[in-house]
């Protein structure tokens, strides 16, 4: 094993805990077992620091039904590398572990895309996949990833990259869950941010997309993972979704108590 092949956390000991422990207690106390689990094609997760947004990525994941693979797609922040980049080999470590990419997934969807490309760079700096591995973790110790980074670009490059995606996953003979990591609105005193997510929530939770995506830019709203959201809903319509539920919303300003300016987080099922 070489320095090449891991990608090590970026985040751990400010996003949330390097002690292993201590994590594990902390995604438990946030994971809170739901007795009746969503079968779900995909999810809105936050991707803030866990004191900030821990309280509604448990809630999401608990909500869910494990699966043996998830591609995760996530904003690029940095602005680094290939503008839809996919790590095609790696082993991504938390303080909970090792969790492998799946090659083989990795590759059928780097032969299939027109715009995903393999890479390294646009992930090593990137933090909104990495916080989601501790809670997968957590609902499992056996399970891969297709880590895909996606910077903001056309709307029809969105639903051409999600149509690539559930051709993909059709093919597939086990179940995978599409994760869009997105924070919400940014920066905005709380009943303002309230209002702003609101009317992005509304559009996702009907499945409009279109909508969704007109309701960003009309209103500026900062969600930061709007891309991956629409790629997620598109994918998960191709794959037959139908219903949506909004599992839990928050903002910083509740768990960390500021409200002066807060982002907002969003927990949401497709299925």
């Amino acid at each position: 094993m070489t320095a090449q092949t891991i990608r090590g956390p970026i985040v751990s000991g400010r996003f949330y805990t390097s002690n292993r422990s201590e994590l594990k207690k902390q995604v438990s106390g946030f994971v809170v077992p739901c007795k009746e689990k969503i079968d779900a094609f995909g999810v809105v997760a936050p991707h803030a620091g866990f004191s900030c947004s821990g309280v509604v990525a448990g809630a999401v994941f608990a909500s869910i039904e494990p699966r043996p693979t998830y591609i995760i797609l996530g904003p690029n922040h940095t602005g680094l590398g290939k503008p839809f980049g996919l790590d095609p080999d790696r082993i991504w470590k938390t303080p909970l572990g090792e969790v492998k990419v799946d090659t083989s997934l990795a590759q059928k969807i780097l032969k299939k895309s027109n715009y995903i490309k393999g890479d390294y760079l646009c992930h090593d700096g990137e933090h909104s996949i990495e916080v989601q591995l501790p809670f997968l973790q957590h609902l499992s110790n056996d399970f891969t990833i297709a880590p895909i980074v996606v910077s903001s670009g056309e709307r029809e490059s969105y639903e051409a990259i999600a149509g690539e995606l559930a051709d993909v996953i059709k093919q597939e003979k086990k179940k995978i869950l599409i994760i869009a990591t997105s924070d919400m609105s940014h920066y905005l005193p709380e009943e303002e941010a309230k209002k702003q997510d609101q009317l992005a929530i509304e559009k996702i939770l009907a499945l409009d997309i279109d909508g969704f995506l007109s309701t960003i830019k009309r209103y500026d709203i900062s969600m930061c993972g709007f891309a991956p959201t629409a790629i997620m809903l598109w994918a998960c319509c191709k794959l037959g979704a139908t219903k949506t539920k909004l599992i839990r919303y928050n903002t910083s300003g509740y768990t960390c108590g500021d409200r002066a300016q807060v982002v907002g987080y969003a927990g949401i099922t497709v299925y």
